[in-house]
């Protein structure tokens, strides 16, 4: 049976687009990508450009680009202004849509998709909700895209509501962000499916990187006999609470002095240096670069805690990756992390704003062995359920056969 020809608009920097072309890829689609940032081609695509969105050819250092464009002087001005420059483009990028618009629709007529499919709202959605009628549109949805993005700015709301309005089918990763969608203006009677935002994890690249943990300590410079704690979630201002994180530290160091934490991608980011060298705890944390898939892999396994302090979010690829691994994770109390914990047994969930929780709940965790074993069983048979790229393929097939 031949599979229907896909438009994928997204950005093809990020580790969750690459990983979901190797879904879609394993099932035999031919794949056209859009990519709003400018980014390394992708091996095995029928046609790829690039159509900058939103000040992507600015962007900060959230993804490894694999690139050498820009300079880390350029990098550091932006992570010291990010706030302030991501509510200038939720205000400015909104209007400025026209041209990448024109061409999209250029790319859409040579290449006659059967289904265009943005993998988030802001702004791929958006930039897909002129797609032309008879073609059918499927829409992803990240966490924080109603929760937070959408309520940015007047203009940003009606954006997310004219796409959502113009999908044929959506997919999120947590179920409360499919009942969110229909207060937005998704119609009732369409196809919907909750997935991993990445295509599912590709669970036998893990386990097999999950192998060599002492040697990626070894690379990282990080001891082997201390208790790691990590946490990979970079600086997204608005969501995640790196702040909160960073003052937790010391508290847990007055009661375990040997807890070694572990920041992957934030080496070089201002933000992070500023509050290990206020905060006196240099010797306590590793400001690590950004990470293959495998390293970062091998250092949720070797790590006893995975920690994200986030108040919007989905499910992140992250916190299935390290669950996957045997990670404990300590989150922030959300609906859509509500959907995989159950507190005390498999996981955490606090106050993502409270310092003190957070470091007494991982004083306890570090303390209690147990639960850390009856989660990582318990975890890993929920991963093998729900999260696994052969059970994403299926419901994806389900999904675009719908549609065409």
């Amino acid at each position: 049976m031949t599979k229907p020809r896909v438009v994928l608009v997204a950005d093809g920097r990020s580790p969750i687009t690459r990983n979901w072309i190797k879904m879609m890829q394993s099932g035999g689609y031919p794949i056209y990508l859009v990519s709003t940032f400018p980014y390394q081609p992708i091996e095995g695509l029928e046609q790829q450009m690039t159509i900058p969105v939103g000040f992507s050819s600015l962007s900060g250092s959230q993804v490894n680009t694999g690139q050498k464009h820009g300079t880390s002087v350029r990098k550091q001005v932006i992570g010291m202004f990010r706030p302030a420059l991501l509510r200038l483009r939720s205000a400015l990028a909104p209007r400025m849509l026209r041209a990448p618009m024109e061409k999209l629709h250029a790319f859409i007529a040579e290449n006659k998709p059967d289904i265009v499919h943005a993998l988030r709202i802001p702004f791929e959605g958006m930039l897909c909700s002129s797609v032309p009628e008879g073609i059918p549109l499927a829409v992803s949805i990240w966490g924080n895209d109603l929760t937070l993005h959408a309520r940015a700015s007047g203009l940003m709301g009606d954006l997310t509501r004219r796409t959502l309005s113009r999908a044929d089918a959506l997919l999120a990763d947590a179920a409360r962000d499919i009942d969110l969608a229909r207060k937005w203006g998704l119609r009732d009677h369409l196809v919907t499916a909750v997935v991993p935002g990445s295509g599912g994890l590709d669970i036998v690249s893990i386990d097999r990187s999950r192998i060599n943990t002492d040697s990626v300590l070894k690379q990282y410079g990080i001891p082997l006999v201390q208790p790691l704690v990590i946490n990979p979630r970079g600086f997204r201002p608005g969501s995640v609470h790196q702040d909160v994180f960073f003052q937790s530290i010391p508290l847990v160091l007055e009661k375990m002095a040997d807890v070694l934490f572990l920041c992957p991608g934030m080496q070089g980011q201002p933000e992070a240096e500023k509050w290990v060298q206020s905060l006196g705890i240099s010797s306590a944390v590793h400001l690590l670069p950004f990470l293959s898939q495998e390293d970062l892999w091998a250092l949720y396994a070797a790590s006893s805690i995975y920690i994200s302090l986030s108040s919007h979010d989905g499910t992140p690829n992250s916190f299935l990756e390290a669950i996957a691994c045997g990670a404990y994770p300590i989150v922030g109390d959300i609906a859509s992390l509500r959907e995989w914990i159950t507190p005390g047994q498999n996981g955490s969930l606090l106050n993502p704003r409270d310092a003190t929780s957070a470091a007494r709940e991982m004083c306890g965790v570090l303390g209690n062995e147990n639960l850390r074993r009856y989660a990582a069983k318990n975890n890993r048979v929920l991963v093998e359920q729900r999260a696994l790229r052969e059970v994403v393929g299926k419901i994806v097939d389900k999904l675009y056969s719908s549609l065409v």
